[in-house]
């Protein structure tokens, strides 16, 4: 199985973008149909999603091997952003700050502060980021999506690897 993923890199980054746009659709049905607010962690969860699935997508579409090795990198930059994202979102989760208070969301916080101000907003979280609407095998949203940028970083490593030993 590992070698059918790592022997066509252009396959496998076409595997990661379907992925993302299907977990970018769950995040949606959460959203619309279930009723689960995103926070401000959550929304730049999905930009990092949404950045990763067009990179995987982008490098997926050329033959070149220079195309497809550049947009992995650019992908693995983008698994890091969602990750440490969704780490912070999970340490908030496990360890709630005393005073809850529901902030911003993220696009009140970009609209009213410049961005070096917003940006740390966004990243400290607020009461609604420490919230657990949904849980699946004992993991929030925020636990699945940390293990999913990871796996991805991983899988994109594992290509980028496998690429420079056939150079």
């Amino acid at each position: 199985m590992l070698n059918w993923i790592l022997n066509a890199p252009r396959r496998t980054l076409a595997l990661i973008s379907l992925a993302c746009f299907a977990m970018l659709g769950f995040a949606l049905y959460l959203q619309h149909v279930v009723g689960l607010e995103p926070c401000p962690m959550c929304i730049v969860q999905r930009y990092a999603l949404v950045l990763l699935a067009v990179l995987a997508l982008l490098g997926s579409l050329r033959p070149s091997r220079a195309w497809w090795m550049g947009a992995s990198v650019l992908a693995i930059a983008a698994c890091g952003l969602g990750a440490f994202t969704a780490a912070r979102q999970s340490w908030l989760q496990w360890f709630p700050p005393e005073i809850v208070t529901c902030g911003r969301d993220f696009y009140g916080l970009v609209e009213r502060y410049p961005i070096s101000r917003a940006i740390p907003m966004i990243f400290r979280g607020s009461g609604d980021c420490s919230a657990i609407d949904w849980t699946f095998l004992g993991g929030s949203i925020a636990n699945w999506s940390f293990l999913w940028f990871v796996a991805f970083a991983l899988v994109l490593v594992a290509l980028l690897v496998r690429g420079l030993r056939r150079a």
